[in-house]
């Protein structure tokens, strides 16, 4: 069987459009990537991290060196999304980490004590800052699967038009 992966920039009519939000996410990883070289960053994702079943493994790497990693994943992702605008395989594969990338940080917001404050009165569900700040992950991880699935073959999506 013979695969033939897509890419948004060869597209047409709204497909073409989905090229936009390729860009978008290659400037959110790089400065996601950026962020991850600062001693604060550091100090911030430590706990989610710590507490994280999918990448409290990362500790082995000490706390500056967790974020190195994970910022040089970032970087990596975000070339290889620019990359995805020429090479279809690249732009599947860049897509399918950025899902996996935001899925782990979604899962933050259930792993990580204090984020989130389930409860039964009037608010069902409270979170604090880190909570906000990770719901916003939801939406790049839909986008991050809209283009994985505009990559991939027809073959394997059928239902995409365009």
């Amino acid at each position: 069987m013979n695969l033939s992966f897509n890419i948004a920039e060869h597209g047409e009519g709204s497909y073409r459009l989905l090229a936009i939000l390729r860009w978008v996410m290659v400037v959110i990883f790089v400065s996601f990537g950026m962020q991850k070289f600062t001693p604060q960053s550091a100090q911030g994702i430590a706990q989610f991290i710590s507490n994280s079943p999918f990448v409290s493994w990362l500790s082995v790497f000490g706390l500056r060196g967790e974020a190195y990693v994970l910022g040089v994943t970032e970087f990596s992702i975000a070339v290889l999304l620019a990359a995805g605008a020429f090479s279809p395989i690249l732009s599947a594969i860049g897509s399918l980490m950025g899902v996996i990338t935001f899925a782990v940080t979604w899962s933050f917001f259930f792993t990580t004590p204090g984020v989130v404050k389930w409860s039964l009165s009037t608010d069902p569900m409270a979170w604090n800052l880190a909570g906000e700040f990770l719901f916003k992950d939801i939406v790049l991880l839909c986008v991050c699967l809209v283009l994985l699935f505009a990559s991939l073959p027809r073959s394997i999506v059928r239902s995409r038009t365009g």
